[in-house]
């Protein structure tokens, strides 16, 4: 076993490269808001476009020039020191952070090239698998036709669901399935990540030791949508995997949109109408794709032939009253979560019997709650 680092020196070059990134996004910031005072613009109205001249551009200019600098000599020192972090088993502590950074600018770690960047791949019990059949083999001892496919949320990873696999884990073993974990990059778009996993399934069905009879998506959050966003993108594709696919069993997923994304993007509309507040709006964009994309969580509707069941909870112990759609699980309404909307061309097609409503819960709390998977397993059996 590993032994449980909370840093690795590959991950020490990626810190040092956000740093850097750091340091030029706030130059210009505070350039942009440098200019805008000596323009002298009127506190509302558009921003104030340009760079500085003569010795504020000269300043802003050195400063972004070293720090370039400074960049291209760490990244030249550690192509030479450093080594590829190890692919063995996952070190809890590293993963916690790793998992919140990514969703928060993994598609900024993924564009810039950082090592801090998660890459998409399958795990189990925290280990890499190698999408071969002989490593595949080897993994798993007795593999099943039916694959169950967890798939975790925004901010989090494969262990979030608990020790020995959780929930999915316990799912698998006792219905007959061979459960495989999704570890991805909560900060890339969801489109992004779906045609990514979509690929990733095709090569898994081909490699998997056995025909593959069944496979059934198992989603929190962030994960149902990806989820769904793989299955759209393999049918478009024609991807041979899709056929295959039976259910969706997705809890607390934002079907239509997450609230408090939506409030940050209010926010971050409203300082465009300063010049002054101007500039502000890079901070607001520091949020990942993946979290912008949870504002509406706008999909296609799953194929006609895959059931899907759909699991919400309440913060609110007693449920009837008239906050109870409203307040959800303290991030997803209830409505959001249940698929439920005012539009039926946007509501899903899930029948009142496969949705749940668990109150006195918050929205990690579905990961590892006994009503939600004592009725996992009746829908799934």
């Amino acid at each position: 076993m590993a032994p449980n680092r909370l840093l690795t020196p590959a991950d020490l070059h990626g810190l040092a490269r956000l740093a850097g990134d750091g340091v030029s996004g706030t130059s210009r910031l505070v350039e942009q808001l440098h200019l805008t005072i000596l323009s002298g613009a009127a506190p509302v109205g558009k921003a104030v476009e340009g760079r500085t001249r003569g010795i504020p551009g000269l300043v802003y200019g050195s400063i972004r020039g070293i720090n370039a600098l400074v960049g291209a000599g760490v990244d030249a020192l550690a192509s030479r020191v450093i080594t590829p972090t190890p692919e063995g088993d996952a070190w809890a502590a590293r993963e916690q952070w790793l998992a919140a950074l990514n969703g928060i600018l993994g598609d900024h770690l993924a564009a810039s090239g950082n090592p801090l960047a998660i890459p998409m791949r399958f795990r189990e019990g925290g280990r890499i698998l190698t999408l071969e059949r002989d490593r595949l083999e080897e993994a798993f001892a007795r593999p099943s036709g039916r694959l169950l496919i967890a798939v975790h949320g925004l901010c989090m990873n494969d262990l979030h669901w608990g020790e020995a696999g959780g929930m999915p884990e316990r799912l698998g073993k006792s219905l007959g399935f061979s459960t495989l974990h999704l570890h991805y990059n909560t900060g890339r778009s969801i489109a992004d990540n779906g045609r990514e996993l979509a690929d990733q399934l095709e090569i898994l069905v081909e490699q998997w030791p056995v025909p593959v009879e069944e496979i059934v998506f198992l989603g929190h959050s962030m994960g149902g949508l990806v989820a769904r966003s793989a299955l759209a993108a393999g049918a478009a594709e024609s991807q041979a995997w899709v056929d295959s696919v039976s259910r969706m069993a997705l809890l607390g997923t934002p079907h239509h949109g997450a609230p408090m994304e939506r409030l940050g993007h209010r926010f971050e509309t409203m300082l465009g109408f300063s010049p002054y507040l101007a500039p502000f709006m890079r901070l607001g964009g520091i949020r990942s794709a993946g979290i912008t994309d949870l504002r509406h969580g706008a999909l296609p509707a799953p194929l006609a032939d895959v059931e899907l069941f759909a699991v919400a909870a309440t913060a609110r112990t007693r449920v009837g009253g008239l906050l109870d759609g409203a307040a959800g699980d303290g991030l997803v309404p209830i409505d959001s979560a249940l698929g439920r909307h005012n539009d039926p061309e946007r509501a899903l097609p899930i029948p009142e019997d496969n949705r749940l409503l668990v109150p006195g819960v918050g929205h990690l709390g579905l990961l590892k709650h006994p009503a939600v998977y004592r009725q996992l397993r009746r829908w799934l059996a």
